[in-house]
């Protein structure tokens, strides 16, 4: 896509998205509505869901979806855990591209402005979360008993005891007065100290979408098909960039097709 190609000129400026109304409402209506929904069903899944990822009630459809609480410390689809100032300056430097390919887009680019419209709620959703939604981050180090590496682990939710015995933390409780709770005090995972447990309070995304399919192979075991928990700024970000992609293979080939025309001008 030119950027240049529908400013320039009278001709360019009339065909502009940057003045146009109808544009405006594609970009913003997606952008505002998806914010919305996002930042909506992460607090009912984070005000009514059960700590305990095998109750019932969070099972949505048997074996291939469930809802779950989850903190990420990371970015999409927990990658990257434990950078939390860099996905946040990325995120930042991301909403100004999309507002940047919007302005200089025509009027006429539909699918272009509804793609930027979700890329941008699923910035901003994750974005509100990195920045206003804390808990404490427990950093582990452990050896893969497979490869003798040492691997770094992340658990993220609420302290309810630091002692001799370790660090006690709920994974995917946010509010710490909850930690009195018996009910939610059992579900609490102790972390020793030969794991070099290392502390810090830092945003993290809230996730509760969880695909279930797997497979079973002899001498492998069980392999989870989609192993990673997800919302649905994930969701609106990855449809986003897809039609972004689908759009810059269009106008690829639009332009392939005007350079190969018989009487096509030269450059």
């Amino acid at each position: 896509m030119n950027p240049d190609a529908s400013t320039n000129g009278a001709g360019g400026a009339a065909t502009s998205a940057r003045w146009h109304l109808a544009s405006h409402l594609r970009l913003w209506i997606f952008a505002v509505v998806g914010l919305a929904l996002d930042l909506g069903t992460k607090q009912l899944a984070f005000s009514r869901l059960s700590l305990d990822p095998h109750d019932p009630a969070g099972v949505i459809i048997p074996n291939v979806m469930s809802f779950r609480r989850s903190l990420n410390p990371g970015a999409l689809f927990g990658l990257g855990k434990g950078l939390v100032p860099v996905f946040i300056a990325a995120s930042i430097l991301a909403l100004g591209f999309v507002l940047y390919l919007f302005i200089h887009s025509s009027r006429d680019r539909r699918s272009l402005h509804i793609a930027l419209g979700l890329v941008l709620a699923g910035a901003l959703g994750n974005l509100y979360d990195r920045t206003f939604v804390i808990a404490d981050v427990v950093r582990v180090r452990m050896v893969n008993p497979n490869t003798g590496k040492t691997v770094t682990g992340y658990h993220a939710g609420s302290i309810i005891e630091e002692g001799p015995r370790g660090i006690r933390i709920v994974e995917g409780l946010l509010d710490p007065s909850q930690g009195a709770d018996p009910q939610v005090a059992q579900h609490a995972a102790t972390i020793p100290p030969r794991l070099q447990p290392e502390l810090r309070r830092q945003g993290v995304v809230r996730d509760f979408i969880k695909m279930e399919p797997r497979i079973t192979l002899p001498k492998v075991g069980t392999i989870h098909i989609w192993p990673w928990v997800f919302n649905l700024a994930d969701s609106w970000l990855v449809i986003g960039v897809g039609l972004l992609l689908l759009n810059f293979w269009w106008d690829r080939r639009a332009e392939q097709a005007a350079a190969a025309a018989p009487n096509a001008p030269s450059p």
